[in-house]
């Protein structure tokens, strides 16, 4: 799977899959619809976001020339910060991905420059005026890559998805952190088998519990330690968000080579906070494979560009049920991952078996992905993929766009907080 990326990305269906941006005139020759303007082009980039500085690479000066042939085919120059960028690949794989979502686009050609030093320092001066306008600084290293998992509706397994790939990535070697934000609907203790009450408290904060996995380890920390299974949470959004903020800035989560949280389903309060609170945060979107299913993912894809966060992909859960003789059936259809991913732009990552074992190993608290079988070669695979070509750890020392900590210093210190806090930390 880890090689199959470029094969699995979107593809345009040349019938209104964009969200940012519409056909043009249209033109002899041209898809049907015509090709996109210019601006149509621009403003379908403006979804590529830089990971790290959250900030588009059209407002970062990164996009130089564009132009558009009658026939739909799009010429683009992006310009680097500098030569051998490590975030290289997947600016490239997203500006493609973006464009061939784009309806009337028929080809796209791309060209990578560096940028000269007065683009480089108007870049670094956008990045900083942005860093100032961000949400106060969290406890997670700016290091880390952060996946949001996100559905558009509850009940295509997106927990299940989460703590899946978590445990994979962490079998792989990795210290993962999960961070449980659907604060209503909490289930990844009862998926790990990590029951606790209360959380141990160090100086104020809260210290994630942690479970080996493989040769990594996980740090979790879930509304679920606080709270009695049992028991409802009934907080309106601003109470949400406040208790999320608390688990991202009020924990010591160490050092951290992912993050993944388990957002509610939809896109409601906690998911738009998050966008504020973490704007690197990449949205990893599962959907199930029935044409509703994906049309309502589709808004949560929408949902995070608007909120300029970029999607990473889509995973496809509860895809082909194989039975004991080895006969495949679509029991919920086919295709709705392959169709999501078209219509974003964005790579599908993998799609995961309709099998028993998932809903037992759940209900055991013993993660899929630890075990051996084929549901555990697909999250690794999966985890693979991720680590590999969708959101690898990269050091990036020496890259002038991986500023982070230079500019989040720029910015000044975080805002002081108004109003009562919910007592979410231990001895609060």
């Amino acid at each position: 799977m880890t090689g199959s990326i470029g094969r699995m990305a979107a593809r345009s269906t040349g019938a209104g899959g964009d969200l940012a941006g519409g056909p043009g005139v249209a033109a002899p020759g041209a898809p049907p619809g015509g090709p996109p303007t210019e601006d149509d082009v621009r403003a379908s980039l403006r979804a590529v976001v830089d990971p790290e500085l959250g900030v588009d690479i059209v407002d970062l000066g990164m996009v130089r020339h564009v132009a558009v042939s009658p026939d739909g085919d799009v010429h683009l120059a992006v310009a680097l910060t500098i030569a051998g960028c490590p975030l290289r690949s997947q600016i490239e794989r997203d500006v493609r991905g973006r464009l061939k979502s784009l309806a009337g686009v028929r080809s796209v050609e791309l060209s990578m420059a560096q940028m000269n030093p007065e683009e480089r320092s108007a870049a670094m001066d956008r990045a900083r005026r942005a860093a100032a306008e961000r949400a106060p600084v969290t406890a997670v290293p700016p290091s880390t890559r952060v996946l949001g998992i996100a559905s558009g509706k509850g009940g295509v397994g997106k927990s299940s998805v989460t703590v899946n790939l978590a445990a994979a990535l962490a079998r792989g070697g990795c210290t993962v952190g999960v961070l449980d934000a659907d604060i209503w609907g909490f289930s990844v203790p009862r998926l790990l088998g990590m029951q606790a009450e209360g959380v141990e408290a160090r100086g104020g904060k809260m210290v994630p519990l942690e479970r080996p996995a493989g040769d990594g380890v996980l740090r979790v920390l879930s509304m679920g330690f606080l709270s009695g299974e049992d028991r409802a949470i009934m907080w309106r959004g601003l109470l949400l968000n406040r208790a999320v903020q608390q688990f991202l800035e009020d924990a010591h989560w160490g050092d951290l080579d992912y993050l993944l949280i388990d957002l509610p389903p939809g896109t409601g309060d906690v998911a738009m906070g998050l966008a504020r609170m973490l704007p690197r945060t990449e949205m990893v979107l599962v959907t199930t494979p029935p044409v509703a299913a994906q049309q309502v993912a589709a808004r949560a894809g929408d949902m995070a560009r608007r909120g300029h966060l970029r999607v990473a992909g889509v995973v496809e859960n509860m895809s082909d049920f194989t039975c004991e003789h080895g006969t495949s059936y679509a029991l919920f259809g086919s295709g709705g991952g392959g169709r999501l991913a078209a219509t974003l732009g964005v790579p599908l990552i993998g799609s995961i078996p309709l099998h028993p074992d998932m809903a037992a190993a759940g209900d055991a608290g013993a993660p899929v992905a630890l075990g051996d079988g084929p549901l555990a070669d697909v999250f690794r695979s999966i985890a693979a993929v991720v680590r590999e070509e969708v959101a690898p750890i990269v050091e990036a020392s020496s890259c002038t766009a991986r500023l982070l900590d230079h500019l989040e210093a720029a910015a000044g210190p975080a805002p002081q907080r108004d109003g009562p806090e919910p007592e979410v930390a231990a001895g609060r």
